[in-house]
């Protein structure tokens, strides 16, 4: 089976709760990788049991005894999910992660198909999403370690990710009595998952605990990359039975992440080789020579460079070697120039506000900002645009992100759970909240979701 292809979920559903056996997750999370982006409709996904004792590690014999129980589950077991609509009002949405299961006794098939409800968090990935590959949670013991892992690599770009004692318990529905002992919860979960993560998966974690007084309230995890256990991509991907499934589409994407170090979204990967007309080798190349350039926007330059015939590889020359043409080799791009034409920005009204916008930032000593002295932490107001950095940075390109968001970013201040964002125009404004604004939020919330955003014009 395709252990190396790619899951991808929205951040809402890994932070939903809800209490799936390890062996139900597996399911969930091999189904989630062989989702069809491109189709308007979930795929029906049909196992044999062969295939599902892969997934499982288990024997054929038992599958056959528990295949019943497992259907059963992923159609009772509930999932909960926090969602808010475009007013900030709160809602929990509740459904199961399969509407219908049917398994074939004579030819020994099971087929799944999911709740038409997780559509948003599973095929159309709007906001926030997380991907990692298939193995990573196909490796771990433990439905706990699963869950854990899910949590973390979706704050991996935090670096560390603090959760509090009621909100883990909340999160993975410990209901059990037990569990209001620290104790238990230390020893039954938290070790189990660590060690099965640091073990089998793409990140290493480590753990504090934060105490008040003598109780500890929360757990610290320090997040890692974990490059031990980061293998190449296998040539050879044996089948599992699903239809319309593009196989080389989630290994090349994969062999993209390797390349570019998890540095590029998904999403940049996808325009990076649909531009190279999936020539990877033709990207490995440019990438190379990316690196002996100082170039500002990495995923402009490739999505440029990789189309037609863009590209003259360099020849190879000698410390004797002398240059025998005046042809300078695309040293003279501009790379900005280049990203705004991508972008549609070479309209010079557009430009014009553009310029009133960066000039918050450059005049930003000047002005009389009042509200400051309300910040309570420091600390949290500078991870806050942190985080807010390297994120848009990420979802939209550094030359967005410097020119709609960052001046009103470096001037945010807190005070009383909001986060107050200051433009310079009425345009700059509505373009925030027309394209960044919401996603803004998401981010906000991850770190606090309490946070709420205000805005205002100087």
């Amino acid at each position: 089976m395709k252990e190396k292809f790619i899951v991808s979920k929205s951040n809402k559903l890994i932070n939903g709760r809800y209490n799936l056996g390890v062996n139900e997750q597996k399911v969930i999370i091999t189904m989630t990788s062989l989702i069809d982006i491109n189709d308007k409709n979930f795929n029906k996904v049909t196992f044999t049991m062969k295939e599902l004792s892969k997934i499982l590690s288990v024997s054929v014999d038992n599958l056959y005894r528990d295949v019943r129980k497992i259907m059963t589950n992923l159609r009772k077991k509930d999932i909960f999910i926090d969602e808010r609509d475009e007013n900030g009002v709160g809602r929990i949405i509740e459904t199961s992660f399969v509407t219908t299961a049917i398994y074939d006794n004579k030819h020994g098939i099971l087929t799944l198909e999911f709740s038409e409800v997780l559509r948003p968090y599973l095929l159309e990935l709007k906001g926030l999403f997380t991907s990692y590959r298939l193995d990573n949670a196909l490796n771990l013991s433990s439905k706990y370690s699963i869950r854990i892992y899910e949590k973390l690599k979706c704050n991996e770009f935090r670096k560390n990710f603090i959760w509090s004692i009621d909100e883990l318990k909340n999160d993975l529905m410990l209901e059990q009595k037990s569990y209001n002992l620290y104790s238990n919860i230390k020893q039954k979960i938290i070790l189990i998952a660590v060690n099965d993560i640091n073990k089998h998966t793409d990140i290493r974690v480590e753990f504090e605990e934060v105490k008040s007084g003598k109780k500890v309230i929360a757990i610290k995890f320090i997040i890692k990359s974990n490059k031990e256990n980061k293998k190449l991509l296998a040539d050879n991907l044996s089948d599992i039975s699903v239809d319309n499934v593009e196989i080389m589409e989630d290994k090349n994407i994969l062999i993209l992440k390797e390349l570019f170090q998890d540095q590029v979204p998904i999403k940049n990967l996808k325009k990076i080789l649909e531009s190279a007309n999936n020539d990877i080798e033709k990207i490995k190349k440019i990438y190379e020579y990316s690196k002996t350039q100082k170039i500002d926007n990495l995923v402009g330059f490739m999505i440029k460079m990789v189309k037609d015939n863009n590209f003259e590889e360099p020849i190879k020359q000698d410390k004797d070697y002398k240059k025998i043409h005046n042809f300078t080799e695309r040293d003279d791009y501009d790379y900005q120039k280049l990203e705004k034409g991508l972008l549609g920005w070479d309209n010079d009204e557009i430009l014009e506000s553009i310029e009133k916008n960066k000039t918050i930032t450059n005049e930003g000593s000047k002005m009389d900002f009042k509200g400051d002295e309300n910040v309570k932490d420091i600390n949290i107001l500078n991870n806050i645009k942190n985080v807010l950095e390297g994120q848009l940075t990420a979802i939209f390109g550094e030359l967005r992100y410097k020119t709609w968001v960052k001046p009103s970013v470096d001037n945010i201040y807190l005070e009383n759970n909001r986060i107050k964002f200051r433009f310079s125009n009425e345009f700059v404004k509505n373009k925030f909240e027309s394209e960044f604004e919401n996603i803004t939020l998401e981010i906000i919330k991850c770190i606090d979701s309490n946070f709420e955003i205000e805005k205002y014009i100087i």
